[in-house]
């Protein structure tokens, strides 16, 4: 594995409205799931040869310096850029060694991942619940395998990761599906959405949170449409008609498919507003997370 450099990995959200955050922390940059729509791939973010994982360079001391300068604890988010349980995870275990810094210095933790490979830290995480919130994100796009593989090839199929979400629940961790990115003329059909939250109550999932569509901008823009073309022929087009040059693209039929989405939801009694899924993963912490060093 190559490593680079970094002065500091912790750092401080300057909004808290996704999902009640307080601090950002990846240690690895790049991601090897080949999803055909990710947004990293795009040009702002300057990050070269981005399907190969790297990790950052003596991030265990970073983390732990960066932990011990924060005047208050907090919840930290991992998976923002890149998956936090790509392969080399398994061996390497960086994210297992700073979840337990987490715990050690008493901060919470909020997993973005499309990996069953979460599991093997639920130990980590009902610790760090004694004192901190924890949530745990399963991005699920795609109910169908088949589909899925074409979408995100590299990436662990759906139907383990619904497995992975049930095991996590089983073992008392509060998780739930991040419904997103939910592709225009790909993964929009009603029968996708209503499965995702079918699937998600049937594994014990607290939550699904969504998406109604997709963002593009230059990089993974001509790189998706590289992928439609390949996989989706004529889909391209809908897209340049629909939409040009758009950042945010959402859903045909968006109000109605919303509506479908949020009976489901309330059908299935799960969660699906934003302030909710906060409230209810945090609460009884809140004293304990503005407590002060």
């Amino acid at each position: 594995m190559d490593f680079i450099p970094a002065k500091t990995i912790v750092a401080q959200v300057k909004k808290h409205d996704w999902f009640g955050v307080d601090y950002n922390m990846n240690m690895y940059r790049g991601c090897s799931h080949g999803c055909i729509y990710c947004d990293s791939r795009s040009h702002c973010y300057r990050i070269e040869h981005f399907d190969t994982v790297r990790a950052k360079q003596d991030a265990l001391r970073i983390i732990r310096d960066d932990l011990i300068r924060k005047r208050r604890r907090g919840v930290v988010a991992s998976g923002a850029m890149s998956d936090p349980y790509n392969p080399l995870e398994e061996k390497h275990k960086l994210t297992r060694n700073a979840l337990e810094l987490l715990n050690a210095y008493r901060f919470g933790a909020a997993i973005t991942t499309k990996s069953p490979l979460v599991c093997r830290d639920v130990s980590i995480l009902r610790d760090i619940q004694v004192h901190s919130p924890v949530l745990v994100k399963m991005t699920i796009t795609i109910d169908d395998d088949a589909l899925c593989r074409v979408i995100e090839p590299n990436a662990p199929v759906s139907s383990a990761r619904f497995s992975a979400i049930k095991t996590l629940s089983g073992g008392g961790i509060y998780a739930g599906v991040l419904m997103m990115p939910l592709l225009p003329f790909i993964g929009d059909a009603e029968e996708n959405v209503v499965n995702i939250v079918r699937k998600a109550k049937e594994h014990g999932a607290r939550f699904v949170y969504p998406s109604m569509g997709m963002t593009l901008r230059a990089g993974n823009r001509e790189y998706y449409y590289e992928k439609l073309d390949e996989h989706f022929p004529g889909v391209k087009e809908k897209y340049i008609k629909r939409y040009g040059e758009r950042y945010n693209c959402t859903v045909p039929r968006v109000k109605s498919l919303w509506n479908v989405f949020t009976s489901e939801c309330r059908r299935q009694e799960l969660r699906y507003e934003m302030k909710d899924i906060v409230i209810d993963y945090k609460r009884g912490y809140t004293a304990k997370q503005l407590e002060l060093f």
